[in-house]
């Protein structure tokens, strides 16, 4: 798989990120930080989010989200590829020697260390309060 090149890609990549976050709620800054994973663009992150409501994946209220996707969460064993090599974190920008990647339907998203891909999936949250 390559990575997403066009809007269109990104938009369908970020969308089916948000799908398969492991939390039921998430405040807005932690969708926000999966999706720059993707893109930084403000325009771009609002039309996932936006594209993402208006298909039912996430309902907003406030600074908060309510995914409506249970039990579509990323597979470990399946969707998530290790693989070594020289990588630079996609979330933090740290230097990784074995990138974790995420294969979505929409695409191929990494690579991250093996801290961020639990944040990213929504495994594991960076403050209690998410």
């Amino acid at each position: 798989m390559t990575e997403p090149s066009t809007r269109d890609e990104k938009l369908e990549l970020g969308v089916e990120l948000l799908a398969h976050v492991e939390r039921e709620e998430l405040d807005l800054a932690a969708a926000v930080d999966r999706i720059e994973t993707i893109t930084t663009s403000p325009a771009l992150t609002r039309d996932i989010l936006d594209a993402a409501e208006k298909r039912g994946v996430i309902d907003r209220e406030g600074a908060r989200l309510r995914v409506n996707t249970g039990g579509t969460y990323v597979e470990y064993e399946r969707q998530v590829v290790a693989r070594e090599g020289d990588f630079e974190c996609r979330r933090c920008g740290a230097s990784v020697s074995t990138g974790h990647f995420i294969e979505l339907d929409a695409g191929e998203l990494g690579p991250f260390g093996s801290s961020c891909i639990r944040k990213v999936t929504g495994r594991e949250s960076e403050s209690e309060s998410e």
